[in-house]
């Protein structure tokens, strides 16, 4: 099995409308699991139309909960908390849920043993199955943390079902950014397929994102999408790409026919005689051969 993870430097490029349109693709002949690694702000469910089949509670953490029965009022659990954290009423402590960050602090600095650690739910995980194949895919709570952690559980559950599904493919709508979510997504991947756009940060983000997956160890390879909007960037990165020996498989022109099937719920692809499309199924053979 092959692992496709599909990156972006930042938001907005239009990776999961691209990710979308390969699945639909790969589907046709290969055996394919896919996952949303875009715990934050998942939206490949829009393309690819799930039925939910599982859902799971995901564990981001531990938050303080505060017995008032043996509380005994001496607010040193206030004093220690630097994330102001403990609130005070009266004389009787309680602790703010959103403001807890679970250090623990306060459980041990407590005399009366009335703090205790408890579980945080912090979102959910679901196993979907989908017209192109399963999907694994998350939601994290809103204010929560351990995005990264949700990834890797989102991550995990695809493989195994790949795994035991002997799936050619499992494919990868990566998170955008480099922080510690987009990082957890490319692990292991057998290529990342990084999606840039014509823009000043554009050519900017792409530069973090390349030596991101650099750095892990994970080959990489670039399209441009909406590219004849700016040329002049979309050279700029055809340069870079030379520079840094870095394969430029596709430029993807702006084609209104995308956000005609994206409000269908439906990849570009359904759209063969569109300018993106055909521009995706080139993408796609230069894939294949990647993958092989």
């Amino acid at each position: 099995m092959k692992e496709l993870v599909v990156l972006s430097g930042k938001g907005g490029t239009g990776k999961t409308s691209v990710v979308g349109a390969i699945a639909d693709l790969a589907a046709t002949e290969r055996r394919l699991v896919l996952a949303d690694a875009d715990v934050d702000a998942a939206n490949l469910e829009i393309i690819v139309s799930p039925e939910v089949i599982e859902t799971h509670q995901f564990v981001g953490g531990n938050v303080a909960q505060i017995d008032p029965d043996l509380c005994t009022g001496c607010g040193l659990c206030a004093e220690t908390c630097r994330f102001e954290a403990i609130l005070e009423d009266g004389g009787l402590y309680s602790v703010d849920q959103v403001g807890c960050e679970g250090c623990a602090a306060c459980f041990y600095v407590c005399p009366a043993g009335a703090i205790q650690m408890e579980e945080r739910v912090s979102g959910e995980w679901y196993r979907s199955e989908s017209p192109l194949g399963p999907l694994f895919h998350a939601r994290l709570s809103p204010g929560q943390e351990n995005s990264g952690k949700l990834v890797i559980q989102v991550k995990m559950s695809a493989r195994a079902a790949a795994g035991r599904a002997k799936a050619d493919l499992l494919l990868v709508d990566g998170p955008p950014g480099i922080g510690c979510p987009a990082i957890a997504a490319t692990g292991g991947a057998n290529l990342a397929l990084l999606v840039a756009e014509p823009s000043v940060s554009g050519v900017h983000d792409l530069e973090r994102i390349l030596a991101t997956t650099r750095h892990f160890g994970v080959p990489a390879a670039v399209c441009v999408n909406k590219a004849d909007i700016n040329p002049t960037r979309t050279a700029e990165i055809e340069r870079m790409c030379r520079s840094e020996e870095v394969p430029l498989l596709a430029q993807i022109p702006f084609d209104r026919a995308v956000v005609e099937t994206l409000v269908r719920r439906e990849p570009v692809t359904r759209r063969p005689d569109s300018p993106a499309a055909m521009a995706i199924k080139g993408l796609w053979r230069e894939l294949r051969q990647w993958l092989e």
